[in-house]
C-alpha cells in the first residue's frame, strides 16, 4: 500500500504494512482474551448479584456503539494513535492530548494488570514460585517478541488463540454436561435476571468491571499504519472481534454462574484470590479442569494478551512522541525490525515498576482494574464527541444515525457506567485527568501547546 494516506496528514510511512484482516481480527480477540472472564469472574459475580452474563450483555451493547464510532474515525484518520489521534484531529490537538492522557490509564497500566492476574494464576498451582517472579518472566518474554516485530507477534497470536478456544470448548462441554446431569443450579435463565438481587446500579456497577474484558477491540486502531488493507478494514475488524468476543463471554459466564459451588459465600465474601472460576471448573469436571483453566488464564493474560497490550501501548506512545507531545526518543523506530523499539522498552519498564510491587503486596488487581476501566471509558466518551464534531458540526454530515444517534447513545451508556463505578476509581481517575490538565496548561503558557502534523493551529 502506498504512503499517500499518511503523507496527506504530514507523516511518512515508517512501520511495516504487513497485517491482513485476519491478523487484525486475531489481534483484537487476543487482546480481549476469549477466556478473559476466567480471571475476574468472582469479582463480577459479586458486583452483579450473580448476574454475570447480563453484565456482559450490557457491556457488549455499550461497546458496539463505541466500536461504530471508532470505525468512523479510523476511516477518516487512518493512522496510529487511536483516540488520541481521532480527538486531536476531530476536535483539537489539546483535546487530543487530554484524550491520550486519559487512555494512558488503560494502555500503560493494563499490561501490569495482566501480569498480576497471570502471576496469581501461575502461583495457584506452582506455589513455590512467587507471583512477582512470574511478572518479571512474562515482561521479559513479551518485550523480546514485540521487539522482533509485529509479524512475529501476529504469528504467536494465532497459535495462542487456537489454544484458548480449545480450553474454552472443554469448559463449555463439560460444564453443560454437568448442568444437564443436575449439578449446580441446572439449566436456568437466572444469571440473566435474578429478581432477588437485580437493580440497575448493581448491574451497571458490575458492567464497569466486566467492560475490562472488552478493552482491546479499540487497540486494533493503533495498528492502522501496519494494516495492508483499506482504512475501513480497521473498523470491520474491530466490530467483528467485539461481536465474537461478546458471544464467548456470555456463553462461558452463563455456564459458570450456574455451576458456582457456593453462591451465597461468593456473593458475601467476593473472590479475593481470583480463583472462583477455577473452583467452578473443578466442580464441573474435576481438579484437572480447574488446573487447566488456571494455566490457560496465566498464559492468555500474562503472555498473549499482555503481548498485544504492550504492542498497542508502544504505538500510542510512538504516535504522541512523533507529534512532539512526548519525549522524542519514544518516536524512534528500529530500522531493521520496523517497530517502535524505545516505546516498547518503556512499556516494559513501567510494567515492572508497577507490577512487581503490587504482586508483592498481593492486593493490586481491584485497584488497577478500576483505574484501567476509568481511563478507557473517559477516552471513549471523548471519541463519541469527536465523531459528532468532525462529521456533523464540521463536515455537515446528514448521516444522522452513524454520526449523531450512535455516538450519543454510546456516550450516554458509558457515562452511566462511569457514574456507577467505584468511588475510589473515579477519584483517582479524576486526579489523573487533573494532572493532565495542569500539564496542558503549563504547555500553553510556555508557548508549546499541542500541535499535530498538518495542523498549524488549533481548529476553530
Amino acid at each position: 500500500m502506498a504512503d499517500d494516506p499518511l503523507a496527506s496528514f504530514g507523516y511518512r510511512q515508517q512501520l511495516r504494512r504487513s497485517l491482513s484482516l485476519g491478523d487484525l481480527l486475531v489481534y483484537g480477540l487476543i487482546f480481549m482474551v476469549p477466556i478473559a472472564p476466567f480471571g475476574i469472574f468472582g469479582g463480577v459475580y459479586q458486583e452483579s448479584g450473580g448476574m454475570v452474563p447480563l453484565a456482559y450483555v450490557i457491556g457488549a451493547v455499550a461497546m458496539v456503539f463505541t466500536a461504530r464510532s471508532y470505525a468512523e474515525m479510523a476511516s477518516a484518520f487512518p493512522m496510529a494513535g487511536s483516540v488520541y489521534t481521532y480527538a486531536g484531529r476531530g476536535i483539537s490537538p489539546s483535546i487530543g492530548f487530554l484524550a491520550g492522557w486519559a487512555i494512558f490509564l488503560d494502555y500503560v497500566l493494563v499490561p501490569a494488570l495482566l501480569y498480576l492476574v497471570a502471576g496469581a494464576a501461575m502461583s495457584s498451582f506452582v506455589p513455590a514460585v512467587p507471583p512477582w517472579l512470574w511478572v518479571i518472566a512474562f515482561v521479559l518474554l513479551n518485550t523480546l517478541v514485540n521487539y522482533l516485530g509485529i509479524q512475529l507477534t501476529a504469528r504467536v497470536n494465532r497459535i495462542v488463540l487456537v489454544a484458548e478456544l480449545v480450553v474454552l470448548a472443554l469448559f463449555l462441554g463439560f460444564g453443560l454436561v454437568a448442568l444437564l446431569g443436575g449439578a449446580g443450579q441446572g439449566i436456568s435463565a437466572r444469571p440473566f435476571y435474578d429478581p432477588a438481587t437485580f437493580s440497575l446500579p448493581v448491574v451497571f456497577g458490575a458492567v464497569s468491571v466486566a467492560v475490562l474484558s472488552f478493552l482491546g477491540f479499540d487497540a486494533i486502531s493503533t495498528l492502522a499504519e501496519e494494516n495492508r488493507g483499506s482504512a475501513r478494514q480497521i473498523g470491520r475488524a474491530m466490530i467483528a472481534a467485539l461481536v465474537l468476543a461478546a458471544a464467548l463471554f456470555v456463553a462461558q459466564t452463563w455456564v459458570a454462574a450456574l455451576l458456582v459451588p457456593d453462591p451465597t459465600r461468593l456473593l458475601r465474601d467476593g473472590d479475593p484470590a481470583s480463583t472462583a472460576f477455577y473452583d467452578t471448573a473443578a466442580a464441573a469436571a474435576g481438579p484437572w479442569l480447574g488446573v487447566l483453566t488456571a494455566l490457560s488464564t496465566a498464559i492468555a493474560w500474562g503472555f498473549a494478551c499482555s503481548l498485544v497490550a504492550q504492542a498497542a501501548t508502544a504505538r500510542l506512545l510512538f504516535a504522541m512522541a512523533r507529534d512532539r507531545q512526548l519525549p522524542g526518543f519514544l518516536a524512534r523506530v528500529d530500522r531493521r525490525r520496523q517497530s517502535p523499539a524505545n516505546a516498547t522498552f518503556l512499556v516494559a519498564a513501567v510494567s515492572l515498576a508497577v507490577g512487581v510491587p503490587l504482586a508483592l503486596s498481593g492486593d493490586g488487581v481491584p485497584l488497577l482494574t478500576s483505574l484501567v476501566n476509568f481511563g478507557a471509558l473517559v477516552a471513549f466518551l471523548v471519541l463519541h464527541v469527536s465523531v459528532v464534531v468532525h462529521h456533523v458540526i464540521r463536515g455537515r454530515s446528514r448521516h444522522w444515525v452513524r454520526h449523531l444517534v450512535i455516538p450519543l447513545i454510546g456516550f450516554a451508556v458509558l457515562l452511566y457506567v462511569i457514574v456507577n463505578a467505584k468511588a475510589a476509581a473515579r477519584e483517582l481517575g479524576l486526579g489523573w485527568l487533573a494532572v493532565g490538565a495542569v500539564v496542558l496548561l503549563v504547555a500553553h503558557i510556555a508557548g508549546r501547546s499541542p500541535r499535530l502534523s498538518g495542523l498549524s493551529e488549533e481548529p476553530e
